[in-house]
């Protein structure tokens, strides 16, 4: 694993604060109805993402996951502008406007998706693995999911065959508690999601997820265990998400005393306080990162607000190979 340095924190703390600031643009602009449909925010996650990154090979590892998944790509690449504007349904978004909030997509930064359907990107993933096992690529897949997922039985069927397949692939639980309004201890009669691997002789354990040093420890061992040929691996993620499920959410499940405990802990603010205590930087020098992101996030903004609305005809090339669309009654 690379040492965790001065210039890691300041990268940490830009990029999620970035992540964090990005999203909360998307969620003023949804109440404009500029952002349309479901819009699920990661806020609160963002350690995660940030402690995966320090340790994947991004130059041929892949991600894929669930429908929480704007800041991801960001994070391997993708140009967030771009983003900004595939959630605006701009022509000049990461799927011309046609895939929206829960289908971000990027296969030359190998960003799967963005999956709508519960526990879907799990197969997916393992499937992915196989192929790469398959032809040799030496590269890993880290298949994101959260704990509402890990009822579905498409989770069980792909620990068994990713076991007994020694597949690349290292599943990830991103437990931030709720599963839309459910909580983990209303869906089963246990709370450590963890030890579901231990049915398949899997290796698992839980992590803390709300520290980027501790996501990256445990996912380089579990990384390494995939890329040396010796199968997946199983890591809860004990996060929180301080926005609703959705943007419609009401949040009637839980307390704002909950949210603010929660908020102690912030990923974000732990980063920041690690950079002042050892003297990485000031507070001078953290405003000014400030002032990049909020800048940055602007200019996302204004790229989506400008670019134009995607021509009709679009869509249905994107859908269908026939060109004369013999079944439409209208010109279009």
């Amino acid at each position: 694993m690379r040492p965790v340095t001065k210039e890691t924190y300041l990268n940490w703390y830009e990029e999620m604060l970035f992540w964090r600031k990005f999203e909360d643009k998307l969620a003023a602009v949804y109440i404009q109805q500029k952002v349309r449909g479901f819009l699920h925010l990661y806020n609160g996650q963002e350690a995660v993402l940030a402690g995966a990154l320090h340790v994947m090979d991004t130059s041929k590892d892949r991600m894929i996951t669930a429908y929480r998944n704007h800041v991801m790509p960001i994070g391997l690449g993708v140009d967030p502008k771009r983003i900004m504007a595939e959630l605006f349904g701009k022509s000049t978004g990461t799927s011309n406007g046609l895939g929206g909030s829960m289908h971000i997509f990027s296969k030359e930064h190998r960003f799967h998706g963005g999956h709508g359907i519960v526990g879907g990107q799990i197969p997916l993933g393992a499937g992915m693995a196989f192929g790469d096992k398959y032809h040799g690529r030496e590269a890993v897949t880290l298949c994101f999911m959260g704990d509402g997922a890990v009822r579905q039985g498409s989770f069980h069927e792909t620990l068994n065959l990713a076991m007994l397949w020694s597949l690349p692939v290292v599943f990830i639980v991103e437990n931030n508690g709720y599963a839309m309004g459910t909580s983990v201890k209303r869906t089963a009669n246990h709370t450590d999601i963890w030890k579901l691997g231990l049915g398949y002789e899997m290796p698992c354990g839980p992590v803390d997820g709300m520290n980027p040093v501790k996501v990256a420890e445990a996912l380089n061992e579990a990384i390494t265990r995939a890329r040396s040929g010796n199968g997946p691996s199983l890591l809860e993620m004990k996060t929180y998400r301080y926005r609703g499920h959705s943007m419609s959410d009401a949040q009637k499940y839980r307390t704002k005393e909950e949210v603010n405990e929660y908020r102690k802990i912030d990923p974000i603010t732990q980063v920041k306080d690690s950079i002042l205590s050892n003297n990485y930087a000031s507070e001078e020098d953290l405003k000014e990162i400030d002032t990049r992101v909020k800048t940055k996030v602007l200019e996302c903004e204004k790229f989506a607000e400008e670019s134009p609305f995607p021509e009709v005809n679009v869509m249905y090339d994107a859908v269908y190979e026939q060109k004369d669309y013999p079944f439409i009654k209208h010109k279009l």
